[in-house]
C-alpha cells in the first residue's frame, strides 16, 4: 500500500508519478491544441518532437534517482500525450483526488490504474461531473490550500479555464480544517503570453517562506496582494511576461533546499542560489512548448 502525503509543495518528495514523452503521438493539427502557446508551435513548425522531450524527460527522472525518490511512469497508450500527470489527479494530505479533465484526456487516467490500485480506496475520490479541477491550479501551502479558477462569465467559452468555481467549493468541503483560497486568474486563448493556464503559470512556492509570482497573471490586483503579505515581497521573486510565457514558475521541490530548474532560467537560477538553494539544472524548453513545465510532469504522492 502506498501510505499518501502531500502537505506542502516543497517538503522532502519521497515518492512521484513522472509523465512520459514515450510513444507521443504525431504533431496535433491546430484544432487539436488545448492552449495557446502550443497552437504557436504548430503554426510555426516547432512543436516538439518526441525523441527530444524523452531527452528531457529522462533528464528529470535521473535528479530524482540521486535523490533516492520512488518514481512510477505510467503505463503506455499508444500515440498519445502523458507527459503532464499533474492534470489528471493530486493528493491532498492523504487523499487522492482524481481530477475531472478534459474528456479527451480521461484514457491518462487509466495509465496510473495500477498506481490507485495501491492506494486504500477510501482515499481515493472522484468530484461529481459539473466540478473541474486540475492538479496544476491546486497548490498545498501547509495549513492553506491555493486554487487557481477562473470566475469570467464565459468560462464555458475557454479550453484554458480548467477549474470552475464549483471545484473550489468541493475542496472547501472536502478539507474542512484548511484555508482554502481561490485566485481568479488571467486566461487567453490566443496568446500564451497573456495566459495563465493553471495557478503554477504564475506562482509557487519554493523553500519553507519563498515564492515565485507573476502579478499580471492574476485578475484582481487583491489576489496578488494576499500572496504578497503571506509570504512577504522580500521572499517572492517576481517574473516578467516572457519568464512567465517560458514558465519560470513551473519549477518543482524535491526538498526545502532542493529545486529543479530550466537550464536557461538564468535570472532565477541565480536568485535561488542567492538564497541558499541547491538547483538542479536540465534542459526542459522543448516540453515547455507545451505550455507545461517541469511541476507539470510530476504528481507528487509522499512527502516527508
Amino acid at each position: 500500500m502506498l501510505d499518501l502525503n502531500v502537505k506542502n509543495e516543497t517538503s522532502k518528495l519521497k515518492a512521484v508519478v513522472l509523465g512520459t514523452a514515450v510513444n507521443n503521438g504525431p504533431t496535433p493539427t491546430a484544432d487539436e491544441a488545448y492552449d495557446p502557446k502550443s497552437l504557436e508551435h504548430i503554426k510555426a513548425g516547432t512543436y516538439p518532437i518526441e525523441a527530444d522531450m524523452i531527452k528531457e524527460m529522462e533528464a528529470f527522472n535521473a535528479v530524482f534517482e540521486k535523490y533516492n525518490v520512488q518514481v512510477f511512469r505510467p503505463e503506455l497508450i499508444e500515440n498519445y500525450n502523458q507527459i503532464f500527470t499533474r492534470d489528471i489527479g493530486f493528493v491532498i494530505d492523504d487523499t487522492f483526488i482524481k481530477a475531472n479533465i478534459l474528456p479527451d484526456r480521461n484514457r491518462e487516467l487509466d495509465a496510473i490504474q495500477y498506481i490507485i490500485d495501491q492506494i486504500n480506496p477510501a482515499k481515493v475520490v472522484r468530484p461529481p461531473e459539473n466540478i473541474h479541477i486540475e492538479g496544476g491550479d491546486v497548490m498545498l501551502w501547509n495549513d492553506y490550500i491555493f486554487i487557481g479558477t477562473y470566475k469570467g462569465s464565459d468560462y464555458k467559452d475557454y479550453i484554458t479555464a480548467r477549474t470552475n468555481m464549483e471545484g473550489v467549493v468541493y475542496i472547501r468541503e472536502l478539507f474542512p480544517h484548511k484555508i482554502v483560497k481561490e485566485f481568479d486568474l488571467v486566461k487567453s486563448k490566443l496568446e500564451a503570453r497573456d495566459n495563465a493556464l493553471h495557478l503554477d503559470c504564475c506562482f509557487q512556492p519554493v523553500g519553507i517562506d519563498k515564492g515565485i509570482i507573476y502579478k499580471s497573471g492574476f485578475r484582481e490586483e487583491a489576489d496578488y496582494v494576499f500572496l504578497v503579505n503571506l509570504f512577504g515581497k522580500e521572499n517572492l521573486f517576481h517574473i516578467t511576461r516572457d519568464e512567465m510565457y517560458d514558465m519560470n514558475s513551473n519549477v518543482f521541490s524535491i526538498a526545502p533546499n532542493v529545486v529543479v530548474s530550466e537550464q536557461k532560467f538564468t535570472r532565477l537560477n541565480n536568485w535561488l542560489r542567492q538564497n541558499g538553494f541547491i538547483v538542479e539544472e536540465i534542459p526542459y524548453a522543448e516540453i515547455a512548448k507545451q505550455e507545461g513545465l517541469l511541476r507539470c510532469s510530476t504528481l507528487p504522492l509522499i512527502r516527508n
